[in-house]
């Protein structure tokens, strides 16, 4: 934990979710997009073609959520 926060760390649950909350809108708000690096850019376009030559080979956001749940069990 770092030091500079602890303080926030004994704020009550629900004060901490609003912080969280508003820390995310602020975020969510600035107009700059996050940097994306040149490797994650290539990363995402080697995905995109290997998926635009084989879409069946891709799954539906239910069959992603349903592997990750079984994955818990």
């Amino acid at each position: 934990m770092n030091a500079e926060f602890a303080d926030l760390f004994k704020l009550g649950r629900a004060e901490r979710l609003q912080l969280v909350e508003d820390l995310w809108d602020s975020i969510a708000e600035e107009s700059d997009p996050l940097p994306v690096s040149e490797e994650k850019r290539d990363e995402l376009r080697r995905r995109k073609t290997r998926f635009l030559q084989h879409p069946a080979s891709g799954r539906t956001w239910e069959q992603v959520k349903e592997r990750a749940r079984s994955q818990h069990d």
